[in-house]
């Protein structure tokens, strides 16, 4: 077996799929916006590091506020078939297909909640989808809560190996000729975990850590670092 692993926020597509879910979100329910007041004072202790990013990522999601189930899991499901799948780069989506033809096991590894990327994963072709584990209550709480560890950083990896079969029992010659993709240093673990790297837009210390790496450098529709908190803000107003 040989493995082509994704991540998914800036690899295969230029934006955070967390800001740009609750874009797709308040575009549907404009009130949900004022929801948001319930994240400002933990964004700001989260600032201040004074609550861990797991509280923080679960009290961003204040918007979907008594939301049913069902028609979460209905947003989730257009939110990939429509949003996501338009945005991805198309170089990124060439790299599935040929991974798919060279017959190597598609895994997506992402540290977005447990809301949409199983979705994303069926609409983009991936057999296996590790992401972070929120609890989907039915309505949603005010603030959600996890079922596990975040998956991002070197927490990846051992949900990976625990979710995708046969990739925990690979071979030092077999984790050779497999691949991962990421744009981020909290992926460092991911990277080296397979024989072959791409990194997407990596940053200077990213791309010398791994200097055999191929790199890719998709157009993206912000052109720096401000572009792309620009386009954040934007999103979790419901304004993109």
């Amino acid at each position: 077996m040989r493995y082509a692993i994704f991540d998914l926020d800036h690899t295969l597509l230029p934006h955070d799929t967390q800001a740009l879910f609750c874009n797709f979100v308040l575009k549907r329910e404009r009130w949900r916006v004022v929801m948001h007041l319930f994240f400002l004072p933990i964004a700001l202790l989260y600032s201040l590091r004074l609550v861990h990013i797991e509280t923080a990522k679960c009290a961003f999601l204040a918007y979907l506020w008594r939301m049913p189930k069902e028609r979460l899991m209905r947003y989730a499901r257009e939110f990939a078939e429509t949003d996501v799948k338009r945005r991805c780069y198309p170089d990124l989506i060439a790299e599935v297909e040929r991974h798919r033809r060279e017959g190597r096991v598609l895994v997506l590894n992402t540290a977005s909640p447990r809301i949409y990327p199983a979705d994303i994963a069926r609409v983009l072709g991936f057999y296996h989808c590790v992401a972070t584990p929120l609890v989907i209550e039915d309505p949603m709480p005010v603030i959600p809560r996890l079922d596990g560890p975040n998956n991002k950083n070197e927490q990846k990896i051992p949900n990976m190996e625990r979710d995708v079969p046969g990739l925990a029992t690979l071979t030092p010659q077999e984790r050779a000729d497999c691949w991962s993709y990421s744009d981020s240093s909290a992926d460092i673990p991911l990277l080296e975990f397979s024989g072959r790297q791409v990194l997407v837009h990596p940053s200077h210390s990213l791309a010398a850590r791994f200097p055999s790496a191929t790199i890719r450098r998709p157009p993206r529709p912000y052109t720096n670092k401000v572009g792309d908190m620009f386009c954040v803000v934007r999103q979790v107003l419901g304004l993109y």
